[in-house]
């Protein structure tokens, strides 16, 4: 289960939690302009936007969970089970393996605006990259003028428009552009007396305007409670205040070790919560164990390079003690 979200205010900001049993050996990587790789339909990209997002790097080849690239795309896929449904290979489409996709679609595509002209002839097909598993996957792709969600499933594949710049898991995306309408009246605001001017009612607390908001895990409830922040949120164009804000809402959505366990038993944590600063190239990012906010600036890297550059997670977890 994962939580993605876009957040504008002054600059533009993608990120994401990623929520799982175990981690798959990630590390933030720096794929730069001159980095040479085949896609699966065998054709070769040599020269091409530089991105930067966290990533299992295998052979030198990275496989993005979650990136944005030197213009501002910004992307990420999350988990789909029991819908992500990929097509056989298609001579007359542009076929896109699912583990390649964020790597193509940043790499090629400047804006939204281009990523919408590739999504016209995309076909999702079965391949997988070596002996990884296939990953059941939707994904979104944002930048400043907005978001799209893509769904490869059974009867094809959906490209929606994403008005909230939220995605989560389970269902589909269209059911959550429906259930959204049942929380419609979630407010910030105290409450008011709508039930009848005959009865004197009045709020015994502060919040009950959002008397309602889901509290649970499930996908749906994430989804709700992160457009609520999100569109109630309230601080300065700054960037530490920016930064802070969008780790608030994750926070408000993310897997405590315990809270929900899997049909394996085990439990589902937040591996990583990450931010990208997609105006300016910097990846944000802490882990469960580690909740310090550590950066890495693609900008500081030599993006003319033609070799994958990667910083593993930071580890270690400090306590400033003040006496």
């Amino acid at each position: 289960m994962c939580t993605a979200l876009t957040y504008q205010n002054g600059d533009f900001y993608f990120g994401r939690n990623l929520d799982l049993e175990v981690g798959f050996n990630q590390s933030v990587a720096i794929t730069p302009r001159n980095y040479s790789f085949v896609r699966a339909n065998g054709e070769r990209i040599s020269a091409h936007y530089a991105l930067i997002g966290m990533a299992t790097v295998f052979e030198g080849y990275p496989l993005y969970a979650d990136a944005a690239n030197e213009h501002g795309l910004s992307m990420a896929g999350l988990n789909f089970p029991q819908n992500a449904k990929y097509a056989p290979y298609n001579k007359d489409k542009d076929n896109i393996a699912p583990y390649e996709f964020i790597l193509v679609v940043l790499s090629t595509c400047k804006d939204l605006k281009e990523a919408r002209k590739l999504l016209e002839n995309l076909n999702l097909y079965e391949a997988t990259y070596q002996n990884f598993p296939l990953a059941p996957l939707h994904f979104i792709i944002s930048d400043k003028s907005g978001s799209l969600v893509v769904e490869s499933q059974g009867d094809g594949l959906h490209i929606y428009d994403n008005p909230f710049g939220i995605l989560t898991n389970n269902p589909p995306f269209y059911y959550h552009l429906e259930n959204v309408k049942n929380y419609m009246g979630l407010k910030a605001q105290n409450a008011a007396n709508t039930l009848s001017n005959k009865l004197d009612l009045r709020t015994y607390c502060e919040g009950m305007g959002a008397l309602g908001l889901p509290g649970d895990a499930s996908s749906p409830s994430r989804f709700i409670k992160a457009l609520f922040h999100k569109f109630t949120s309230q601080n300065e164009p700054s960037e530490k205040a920016n930064l802070s804000q969008f780790m608030y809402i994750l926070d408000s959505v993310k897997m405590i070790k315990g809270s929900v366990i899997t049909e394996n038993d085990h439990p589902d944590i937040t591996l990583y919560s990450s931010c990208i600063n997609a105006t300016k190239g910097i990846y944000y990012y802490k882990t469960y164990d580690n909740p310090t906010l550590r950066a890495i600036d693609m900008t500081k890297e030599n993006l003319n390079s033609d070799k994958v550059i990667t910083y593993g997670l930071y580890r270690p977890y400090y306590i400033d003690y003040q006496n």
